[in-house]
């Protein structure tokens, strides 16, 4: 290759966006991992983490649509297996799979200028409700993070005339919807999320092109994507190989190959999630629309302002501006306008964790905003325009600052209700100590190390908490028998004083609701009693353990 030729200069161009993209993708990383487990698991962390350490303990697995998709239970089981337990090891798939995802916006490079490229990958390395989320069990994160991948490698798609990159990317949206489809049942919204966006961008091309072409487009782009059948028919056999491996039952850890393993991946579990996602619900589980959708819109200006603003900015100069408008912008900006509305539809529980579904697709609108800041600051530099270069750097810093103040008060801030992004089911206290003092009580102990006291923790029939679901009296004792399993301590629960006293010998550590506290002092002489709030509000247990 000749020193003259111009892809010299587009190889070192592409190679200088990759390494600005891994280097945000290492801080990304650091973000995430750092102070990984210094808050108290939340209790749908501890479901996660306690079916996850039954699984690994017994080898038995099945999907229950109550307790969610089945990837972080299958992934977990390898990865507490491998490392032990602890909230920051059992954390730290979902770490990982928000840390790298920065990389998803070199997917998109050949829609997006270097700024762009580069913007995209730092807006998902920085934004609150993704990092808050990035150090959370639970799946909403990664369902973001393989939504992006899948819309990533249409793009890739369609815009390579190289039959192996195009092939490529066909297999890697295949696995990324599998593997999106077996993070969260939130995966309906984004199919809906993403017809509603690609009809008002075809929409949008067809007015834009006063029609002449906009079919044509679109027949060439469903061709593309489709891709030769030995192609197409490589990308479903990848997209049903991930799909058996994360539904399938499993018996002593292992899937066992038959007939029946496969019904029960494919046909069982979409019937058993139609089950309890939609008839179910139809069964007292509606919900008010507009409580919901003020909650949703209410937890992003209070986290998320700033991507929001960017991303609006970015949508509207690229929809009206002077230039030509680009369908990738469009399309994400459509996604995120339509999640505001598919998402507090169709969730049971109105919480902060909805916001991920809408700034994860609003940063590829909100990286075009960074791509016109940066390009009116070169062209400012190039003049020497003073005033120019000092409003570009003002706006900047700006922007800067207003993402570390929100970053630090969500994602290393208090877990207090003045934090937008901390659900009320996250305890408000620190429980180390708890842990440090139930496992000195129980070290030596035979039987029963725990008990849960009263009818709040103790159902009225043999409650089995092993497997999905279980008994609100068992919901009620969360997070702590996440806790209480990785310790391996035995538990048992009685109802009432009565059964108490006829009790041969009682447990090192007795748990019960706070209320109980005097009462039980009484009785409990001997032991010593402290109080956490497993929650932000309106949870309080008492905690006597053995001198």
């Amino acid at each position: 290759m000749s020193a003259a030729d111009p892809s010299d200069g587009r190889e070192s161009r592409l190679d200088r966006v990759t390494l600005a993209v891994a280097a945000v993708t290492v801080l990304a990383l650091a973000a995430r991992f750092v102070g990984l487990g210094s808050r108290p698991f939340h209790w749908d962390e501890a479901r996660v983490g306690y079916w996850s350490l039954r699984f690994l303990d017994t080898g038995a697995f099945e999907y229950r649509p109550v307790a969610g998709g089945p990837f972080l239970y299958v992934v977990e089981r390898h990865v507490l297996g491998l490392v032990g337990a602890s909230d920051a090891t059992a954390r730290a798939v979902v770490a990982a799979v928000g840390g790298l995802s920065p990389l998803v916006a070199l997917l998109f490079r050949s829609r997006l200028d270097d700024a762009e490229t580069v913007g995209m990958a730092g807006l998902l390395a920085v934004s609150p409700a993704l990092l808050y989320y990035g150090r959370f069990l639970r799946g909403d994160l990664p369902l973001a993070a393989f939504g992006l991948v899948v819309v990533g490698c249409a793009v890739r798609i369609l815009d390579t005339d190289d039959p192996a990159v195009a092939r490529r990317a066909r297999y890697l949206g295949a696995a990324a919807l599998a593997l999106a489809a077996a993070a969260s049942a939130f995966v309906v919204g984004y199919l809906v999320c993403w017809l509603a966006a690609a009809a008002l961008t075809v929409d949008q091309r067809r007015l834009a092109d006063a029609g002449s072409d906009a079919r044509a487009h679109l027949e060439t782009a469903i061709a593309r994507l489709r891709g030769t059948t030995r192609s197409a028919l490589g990308a479903v056999g990848v997209f049903l190989l991930v799909h058996l491996y994360f539904y399938a039952p499993r018996t002593g850890g292992t899937i066992r190959p038959s007939l029946a393993t496969a019904e029960a991946a494919f046909v069982g579990a979409v019937r058993t999630f139609y089950g309890v996602r939609v008839a179910g619900r139809r069964q007292g589980g509606e919900h008010q629309l507009l409580p919901y959708l003020s909650d949703h819109v209410e937890t992003l200006v209070a986290a998320s302002a700033v991507i929001l603003a960017l991303a609006a900015v970015g949508f509207l100069v690229d929809r009206y501006g002077r230039g030509e408008t680009r369908p990738v912008v469009a399309f994400h900006a459509y996604w995120a306008g339509a999640s505001l509305l598919v998402f507090p539809i169709i969730t049971e529980e109105s919480a902060a964790w909805l916001s991920v579904h809408t700034v994860a697709p609003a940063v590829v609108p909100a990286a075009a905003a960074v791509g016109l800041l940066v390009r009116y600051a070169s062209r400012s530099l190039a003049r020497d325009d003073a005033v120019g270069v000092a409003v570009a750097a003002l706006i900047g810093l700006a922007i800067a600052g207003q993402l570390g103040v929100a970053v630090m008060g969500t994602a290393y801030g208090p877990t207090t209700p003045e934090n937008p992004l901390a659900h009320h089911a996250q305890p408000a206290d620190d429980l180390d100590p708890f842990v440090a003092d139930v496992s000195a009580a129980i070290e030596d102990n035979e039987g029963v190390d725990v008990l849960f006291y009263g009818p709040t923790f103790v159902a009225n029939y043999d409650d089995d908490p092993d497997r999905p679901p279980a008994s609100d009296e068992w919901g009620n004792r969360l997070p702590l028998p996440w806790y209480l399993e990785r310790m391996g301590a035995e538990t048992d629960g009685v109802r009432d004083s009565t059964a108490l006293e006829r009790l041969d010998t009682r447990p090192p550590v007795i748990v019960a609701d706070a209320s109980q506290r005097s009462a039980l002092s009484a009785q409990l002489t001997g032991y010593e009693a402290s109080t956490y709030r497993l929650s932000l509000w309106n949870r309080e247990v008492v905690v006597f353990v053995r001198a």
